[in-house]
């Protein structure tokens, strides 16, 4: 597991989302779209701009209170709404520019991946469990789109969030997209220190959604007493330092998360917590999981994935395949197979545990899943 580096190759893969060819060896023909929701749910999406006046930026201190850009996922009626945009153009362009310095691929190609979110769209009648999802350390919100679009097609409403400063742009509404400041030097404390921040601004997005004057029009639509934490990467150790920090969380997935801040030594309360990563050779384990495994104290899944790498918990392996840029060696699982597999796992444990419907799929290897891995 890695927290704060994604193999270059795979990298390669974002500018994938190509709406026209830049190059045979950098796109296909068509366009990328990212994989349909399977749920009964269509899917909506808001921007929200939310501003923290009782907690300063820490990262940068001069910029004032905290600001987060958060994406609403909700279950939307059919038919109504437009098209979703992936991402801008300028945050594209400055994810470029960080993870693939001097390419020629133009940032249009990854600002125009389709999506399957629409903008405008109606609510659903009914309240809905409430997910909160981290990205890797590094990468823009994004990276988790076909994640939050299919739980949200299976009932739930998505908050994926922009960590400010922690990535390679964040755009604000009156069109300024913020540099990351501590990519090339993490802060003193390490990683850890950035997951515990990160709890911080969970916790506020929780507070924004949930209180009695919430920061969003649909807020009617979640049910306070159904929350969930999901990340990527360094996003998945947020995930960790947020329930340990909240007790309004009831659940949490790190998605090949290295637990630089680690499950406290009491545990989470008996809440339920599941660790899914890509398998690593024998001898370099990740020990953070070993421990943290040992100090969760409710129900709990490990479960690996052989032949997928750091990115296919992500939407850049599928994007990679779409254009044909070669994966990390070792790397076997299929893009569209890895989207599933990520897909089913997580929303499985949240139906379980937010919504208590019986997911058997989760009670140990199935022959329909033979690249997963149960760990005792």
């Amino acid at each position: 597991m890695l927290a704060l580096v994604l193999p270059l190759p795979v990298l390669a893969a974002v500018p994938a989302s190509a709406a026209a060819p830049v190059a045979a060896s950098e796109t296909r023909e068509r366009p990328a779209q990212l994989p349909r929701p399977t749920g009964p749910y269509a899917v909506g999406r808001e921007i929200l701009h939310l501003v923290d006046e009782h907690r300063q930026d820490p990262w940068v201190p001069s910029a004032g209170p905290r600001q987060l850009m958060v994406s609403m996922y909700y279950p939307a009626r059919p038919g109504t709404g437009g098209p979703a945009p992936y991402m801008t153009i300028d945050a594209a362009r400055m994810m470029l520019q960080m993870k693939l310095p001097g390419t020629t691929v133009p940032p249009e190609l990854v600002s125009g991946t389709r999506t399957w979110s629409r903008t405008g769209a109606r609510p659903e009648h009914g309240r809905f469990p409430l997910v909160v999802l981290s990205p890797g350390f590094t990468m823009p919100r994004t990276e988790l789109t076909s994640l939050a679009e299919e739980l949200t097609s299976r009932g739930y409403v998505v908050a994926l969030v922009d960590h400010t400063y922690e990535n390679s742009g964040t755009t604000f509404p009156d069109g300024r997209t913020l540099p990351c400041a501590i990519c090339d030097k993490p802060p003193a404390g390490g990683p850890g220190v950035v997951a515990e921040s990160r709890a911080k601004d969970i916790s506020f997005v929780i507070d924004q959604l949930t209180s009695r004057h919430p920061a969003w029009r649909y807020a009617h639509l979640i049910d306070a007493r159904r929350i969930g934490v999901a990340g990527h990467s360094l996003g998945g150790d947020a995930a960790v330092t947020t329930m340990a920090a909240d007790k309004r969380v009831r659940a949490g997935v790190n998605l090949d998360g290295t637990m630089f801040a680690p499950v406290p030594g009491n545990g989470l309360g008996g809440r339920p917590f599941m660790l899914m990563g890509h398998a690593l050779p024998a001898g370099q384990e990740d020990e953070t999981w070993t421990s943290g495994w040992a100090h969760l104290d409710g129900w709990k899944r490990w479960l690996t994935v052989n032949g997928a790498n750091h990115s296919s918990f992500t939407d850049l392996q599928i994007l990679a395949d779409r254009i044909g840029v070669p994966e990390p060696p070792g790397t076997t699982i299929s893009a569209p197979r890895s989207v599933q597999l990520t897909r089913t796992y997580v929303g499985a444990f949240f139906d379980l545990h937010l919504k208590g419907i019986a997911q058997p799929v989760l009670d140990g290897p199935t022959a329909a899943d033979p690249e997963v891995t149960f760990h005792p």
